[in-house]
């Protein structure tokens, strides 16, 4: 019996773990007419394939080439800007990027962070405190992670909401989302913005160094490489897009996971103080509904896989979701237990050289934000049906309304 995986059915959306399961277990490298590609879905072939120089990243490019013509003239920015990417890139191009932007984005200057970010929780949970019902992404889950790395980047607090707008037209391209007719033009338009915004600010850098992550681009050398400019506005374009992205959903997915698993939440909440069982909630928040549904790759050469040919130019979608739920790897995979012993064997965060640049960012940030909600907030019940987002990329939330009174 042929598996379907209809990636544009609102229960699919809501919840594609059964799907996923199927095609685990009867047809592991599928062919979805709906995405146009191929499927992959088990752990082990996953994470092999993330490592295969013939499954590439560079799927920007053949994109834009198939367009028009005239249609591609019209989205010239975003072409343009969207090929210096590390994330679309291979080696030797990704290295030297990845590189040059590992030397300012480093481990110490994001664990230097954790005051900082526990201000920024207290303050937006006292804001939530006002009232007793709220949209908990437009509330927290985005502007907590989206004002750290703004200040990381050393972009002023007042233009957040201004980049917000900006990344939300420009992830609607970049995600994936399959509802959103103009979202190439959208796209189009907030990278010309972006690139002006950045681009001034990585000239003030130039001029006057500060202690933040810009400063640390413009300056990181590696063998006396240094970034251009245009490759400096996209690395900057990306760590703000790529640095609240991830952990929005990484917050709104795990509060719904502890909405769902009362128990769980209050073995957190008991043992908030527990820094070592904290860590471990967070990943298995990323593992059991991580805020990644898959990774897409397109075929530099044929690849083939369990008896099945992903020819040349063919699309591959590594389905990560299904990959943190199977059966050969995590013992009692749908069961959300934030004391398991496996959960940091998640792919959430991808695998191999284009592993995730923000995963210690991340992490950080759900370590101290889940504790600090779990001690001040009590009652915490959905007030309404979770909105989840369209998007074959992401697997996170447009709205989580809750209700919630003082612990």
């Amino acid at each position: 019996m042929t598996v379907q995986f209809d990636a544009h059915n609102a229960a699919v959306i809501a919840d594609p773990y059964p799907a996923l399961a199927r095609l685990r277990q009867d047809d592991p490298v599928h062919w979805s007419d709906r995405l146009g590609g191929w499927m992959l879905t088990r752990h082990d072939d996953i994470r092999a394939s993330l490592r295969d120089p013939r499954l590439s990243s560079d799927r920007m490019r053949p994109f834009f080439a198939h367009l028009p013509d005239e249609t591609r003239t019209g989205l010239a920015d975003l072409d343009a800007h969207m090929a210096l990417w590390a994330v679309f890139n291979d080696p030797p191009v990704h290295t030297r990027l990845r590189g040059l932007m590992n030397r300012a984005f480093t481990s110490s200057a994001v664990a230097a962070l954790r005051p900082q970010i526990a201000t920024i929780v207290h303050g937006l949970v006292d804001d939530l405190l006002q009232r007793r019902e709220a949209d908990f992404i437009q509330a927290f889950a985005y502007p907590l992670p989206a004002t750290v790395i703004a200040a990381l980047l050393g972009v002023p607090q007042q233009d957040v909401e201004l980049l917000k707008r900006w990344s939300d037209d420009l992830g609607s391209f970049v995600l994936t989302s399959r509802l959103s007719p103009d979202k190439y033009a959208r796209a189009n338009a907030a990278i010309a913005e972006m690139n002006a915004y950045f681009g001034e600010l990585v000239e003030e850098r130039r001029r006057t160094p500060r202690e933040d992550v810009a400063t640390g681009l413009v300056m990181a050398a590696e063998r006396g490489d240094f970034l251009s400019r245009d490759e400096l506005v996209a690395a900057c374009v990306l760590l703000l897009f790529a640095g609240h992205e991830t952990t929005t959903h990484l917050l709104g997915n795990g509060l719904l996971a502890l909405l769902r698993h009362p128990d769980q939440m209050q073995m957190l909440r008991d043992r908030r103080d527990d820094s070592a069982l904290v860590a471990n909630a967070v990943e298995e928040m990323l593992r059991w509904d991580g805020p990644s549904l898959a990774q897409v790759r397109v075929a530099a050469d044929d690849y083939e896989l369990r008896g099945k040919v992903m020819r040349k130019g063919a699309r591959v979608f590594q389905m990560l979701a299904g990959a943190n739920r199977d059966p050969e790897v995590f013992a009692d995979p749908d069961r959300f237990d934030i004391t398991r012993a496996d959960s940091s064997r998640h792919v959430t965060f991808g695998f191999g050289i284009h592993f995730c640049i923000g995963t210690p960012l991340a992490r950080l940030e759900g370590q101290v934000a889940f504790p600090i909600l779990m001690e001040r907030l009590g009652d915490i019940a959905l007030a309404a049906p979770p909105d989840w987002s369209d998007s074959i990329v992401v697997r996170g939330l447009n709205r989580l309304q809750i209700a919630y009174s003082a612990a």
